[in-house]
């Protein structure tokens, strides 16, 4: 992976007229302010649910203010992590809930 940023640090340095190092600080910071994005996002849900027992992706699409494929994500990684769970197997039927 690091090897790919390199690469994409000193393709966007010539285009920019800037150092490489100056790109892949700028690309890394990117990254950890993405992360630390995504990161908030998803304790607010989990905030969410301790309000409401159950919750769709519609209403959680609605409180973050993301795509329906984005909230998504977030629910698989919290599913993964074994903090939530889904209720109900696909379609508008399906929520999710603290595990």
């Amino acid at each position: 992976m690091v090897g790919f940023v390199l690469l994409v640090s000193r393709r966007e340095a010539r285009k920019h007229g800037t150092s490489t190092g100056d790109e892949f600080v700028g690309i890394c910071k990117s990254a950890v302010e993405t992360a630390s994005q995504k990161e908030e996002r998803k304790q607010k849900v989990l905030a969410l649910l301790e309000e409401k027992p159950e919750l769709s992706n519609a209403e959680i699409r609605k409180a973050l203010g993301v795509s329906s494929r984005t909230a998504v994500r977030y629910l698989d990684e919290l599913e993964t992590e074994g903090k939530v769970e889904q209720v109900g197997k696909i379609g508008h039927a399906v929520t999710y809930r603290l595990r």
